[in-house]
């Protein structure tokens, strides 16, 4: 399918996320130059603004590990899923 009038808005979505990693960048520098000062703490307030950076722990399945070690388990309870996917290139 070709859709030449579609050209502007394909443009207008690759320049607007070009400015969304810009962004990113920017919120990440800023938020590494904040947890610099903060060191070990992990609370910390500047004015009427409270900022923490708390260490959690989390739990995951390694699928890798269980697919090894028990293929049919895995197996068994391997649920897939069916999408489309929107790329531009």
């Amino acid at each position: 399918m070709s859709n030449p009038a579609l050209e502007n808005t394909i443009h207008e979505i690759l320049d607007l996320k070009r400015m969304r990693e810009e962004l990113d960048a920017t919120i990440t520098a800023l938020e590494d130059s904040i947890k610099a000062v903060m060191g070990d703490e992990e609370l910390l307030t500047a004015g009427a603004y409270k900022v923490s950076w708390k260490t959690f722990t989390s739990s995951r399945v390694d699928t890798t590990a269980l697919k090894k070690a028990l293929p049919d388990i895995a197996a068994q309870y391997t649920k897939q899923t069916t999408a489309r996917r929107f790329s531009i290139n």
